[in-house]
């Protein structure tokens, strides 16, 4: 569900949407080309410009624009969407146009884990020097997680607990990798189409390690692993696909589950959790 429809800024923004849309579509020189799609982030107008075929895409009051379109340009099509123009301001974006019907959620678990693996190489290109790193994220992990879990009575064991403390120190005393990292990497987030079989939308550009968030692509999917076997499948495949060391993602699955598991339980989650729970079981 948008989550614009929840406060009265967004409702705002709604009700100016078409005349927003006008408005880019005139500076652009923009003919709108299809139905508006939406995420829970933006929505999404199929447009033209003359022969060329594009999306406009418009975020919501509070959408760091200018952030995310210096993610794209970082990339510049490696990987990810093409950005062809962007108006921060207006909080817009004119992108290349794939096909928003199919994403790599609908694609076989391993196949997809593996692409997801195989993107994660492609977009490892050298960093730039003010994204935030992937260490920093573990050393904050250190201090966060013994207060969040004992905020919450303790939801794993505390082995468990030790095991996640422990995974981020290694982490955060190792060097840190000067590689660019994607750091909301997941199916829903994939599309096909395009210059590309398999493109990146919405990236989050981070520094460091590039299999930071392998722990998402497993509990995303994980009702689909139903025997352990599959699941160290699945994590072999990506791990694999994306050329990173076993043991440093393996670590970064502890992390990765222990912050989300954490992290969903404040908020009222109850399926997430419980795949976190599993996976720190079977890693930790």
């Amino acid at each position: 569900m948008p989550r614009w429809r929840y406060d009265g800024e967004g409702r705002e923004w709604l009700d100016r949407l078409p005349d927003l849309v006008d408005r880019q579509c005139h500076r652009w020189g923009l003919v709108v080309d299809g139905a508006t799609l939406h995420g829970s982030n933006a929505l999404v107008v199929p447009v033209r410009r003359g022969d060329e075929r594009a999306v406009l895409r418009l975020a919501p009051p509070g959408d760091d624009v200018a952030t995310e379109t210096a993610a794209l340009a970082h990339w510049n099509g490696r990987g990810v969407v093409l950005l062809w123009d962007a108006d921060t301001d207006a909080g817009a974006t004119l992108l290349e146009r794939l096909d928003h019907d199919r994403t790599l959620q609908g694609e076989p678990v391993q196949e997809a884990i593996v692409m997801l693996g195989a993107l994660t190489r492609v977009l490892a290109i050298p960093a730039a020097a003010d994204a935030r790193s992937t260490r920093d994220i573990a050393a904050e992990a250190i201090v966060a997680f013994p207060a969040e879990w004992e905020a919450l009575a303790g939801p794993t064991t505390p082995e468990v607990l030790d095991a996640a403390v422990a995974a981020a120190s290694v982490i955060a005393s190792a060097p840190d990798e000067p590689l660019s990292v994607d750091g909301d990497l997941h199916f829903e987030q994939v599309l096909a189409g395009g210059r590309l079989p398999w493109t990146v939308v919405d990236p989050v550009l981070l520094r460091g390690d590039p299999e930071y968030d392998i722990g998402r692509a497993l509990w995303s999917r994980l009702d689909e692993l139903e025997a352990d076997d599959d699941v160290f499948a699945a994590f072999d495949g990506f791990v694999d696909a994306a050329g990173v060391p076993s043991e440093r993602a393996r670590r970064w699955v502890i992390v990765r589950s222990m912050s989300y598991l954490l992290w969903g339980l404040q908020r009222g989650l109850t399926h997430d959790p419980r795949q976190c729970v599993r996976l720190l079981g079977l890693f930790a």
